[in-house]
Parts: C-alpha cells; structure tokens; sequence
C-alpha cells in the first residue's frame, strides 16, 4: 500500500495493464476479464484517446467505452460497435489486418512463456481439474507478436516448472512466426522475458524478491534495474471507482469462493435496482 493513496490489489493491476496501451492500439478481449477491461478504459482516457478495442462479446470493434457490468455488458459491445462481424469473420478479417495485442490469463505458465488453460494433471480424460478451455489462445499465440498475460493470485501451481498441457504458444527455440509473451503483471509484481526466461523486473510496493521466488515453481530472472511498482495515482482511482467500474467487476478475479460469491451477488442485486 501507498502511504500516500488507499488502494486495492485489483486497481494496481489494473492501473499496470493502462501503462501498456499505446494510442493507435488495437486491443482483442475476452471474455469475463474485468480487469484487463478496466485497464484498457483506463489507458484510454488518460493517454491513448485512438486505442480500439475488439471483444468476444459481440465480435465488435469499438471506439468508445462505457461502464463496466455484468449483466448489461453486451451494451456496451453491440451498443457502441463501429462494426459487427461474425466470430470466424472476426479472425479471419480483423485480426490479421490490425495487429491486435491482447492479455490473456493461463492458468499455468511457465518459464517460456508457455501456457496451459486446458487441465491440471497429466491424464486428460481423469484431470484433477478441467479448466475453462483454451478458446482461441492455440491458434493465434503461434502468430501474434503482442500477447501479455495477467495472473490475479501469484502462486507456485501457476507458476509452473512444467505446465500439464500446452495451449498457448511462449518463447519456443526455434519457432518460425510470432514472438512469445511480451508482459506478465501479476498481484505480486511485473514481468518481462530476456532471452526467453520469464525476468522479473518491478515489485509491488511492500513485496519482497523473496516472496516472489518462494511462489514461484522456476528460477526467476532479475532486472539488473528491478524496482517498485510506481502505485495508482488519485486520478487513476477516481476514474476506475467512479466511471469506469463503480460496481468492482474487477474484483471478482482477485477473490474466490465465498467472498466472490458474495460480491457477484452484490454487483447483480446493484445492477437490478439501477
């Protein structure tokens, strides 16, 4: 925490994602990434006025923005699109032509840059967990030259020495197309890759080198420049509680079981009366 500015987990990983939109961008979404969603608004407003966005959710390309929900957030796809594609067109069209970057969550991920959003354990017919599924993640991480990722809960089964299955495309030797992962931001600290191998390169205000490590399953690189994470200013938190996401959708991803449980059922029964 910042002795000078309040401010959760969620709003700094937020505020982190804003820092890395360029005006110009294109930026892919998808789908129930509320934080990234918030960061991109957020980078938006605040020093990249021509960034787009293109989502899942609607298979439109956007220009503007509108708050963050969760029951009414196809308004703010299918209400504020420039265009409307079909999913297939969307990738087959879109996509290549504008060079979108996009932040995708793994489940696992390990030093390469290799992800897994597929199941944990080595027996894909009996996995310990089945995992969401890797959606479009295998057919664009071969070719794209932007992929970022972002990890809410910074922990040692995500962080993985060997991931259990292989659905998105990292810094493989050899590879002919595309680059592996430019950026990771997790609730611990920022993340790049020299020659490869996943270096850390900020920490959280508060966070020590040693923490990281101990919930991380690999040997981590360390910039020879690694510093604190500059934290949210009172500009960024204003906007993020009070335009772009007054309801906390982005909180949902840092919280699991009851408490995320509780909040949806908050967020919902706000949505319904408002």
């Amino acid at each position: 925490m910042s002795a000078a500015l309040d401010y959760t987990i969620d709003e700094l990983i937020s505020v982190c994602i804003s820092r890395q939109v360029r005006d110009g961008d294109v930026w892919a979404q998808g789908i129930n990434t509320p934080l990234v969603s918030a960061g991109l608004i957020l980078g938006k407003i605040r020093h990249a006025p021509k960034a787009r966005f293109t989502s899942a959710i609607g298979q439109a390309l956007v220009q503007d923005w509108g708050p963050l929900g969760i029951s009414n957030i196809e308004d703010l796809w299918v209400g504020k699109g420039l265009i409307h594609l079909g999913f297939a067109a969307g990738a087959a069209e879109i996509l290549p032509k504008f060079h979108p970057k996009e932040f995708f969550r793994p489940a696992q991920v390990d030093q390469r840059g290799n992800t897994n959003n597929i199941a944990f354990g080595q027996d894909y017919r009996r996995p310990r967990m089945r995992l969401p599924g890797s959606g479009g993640i295998p057919d664009v991480t071969p070719h794209y030259d932007h992929t970022y990722l972002y990890v809410p809960r910074h922990t040692r089964l995500t962080f993985a020495e060997k991931i259990d299955f292989l659905s998105g495309m990292g810094h493989a030797p050899g590879r002919k197309t595309g680059s592996g992962p430019r950026y990771l931001i997790s609730d611990l600290g920022q993340f790049d890759w020299r020659e490869g191998k996943m270096r850390l390169t900020s920490l959280h205000p508060g966070v020590q080198v040693e923490r990281v490590q101990r919930k991380t399953g690999f040997d981590l690189l360390l910039a020879d420049d690694l510093r604190e994470t500059p934290p949210p200013d009172e500009e960024d938190l204003r906007l993020l509680r009070e335009e772009i996401d007054p309801l906390g959708t982005r909180k949902l991803e840092t919280l699991g079981g009851a408490a995320r449980k509780t909040l949806l059922r908050e967020i919902l029964g706000r949505e319904r009366a408002g």
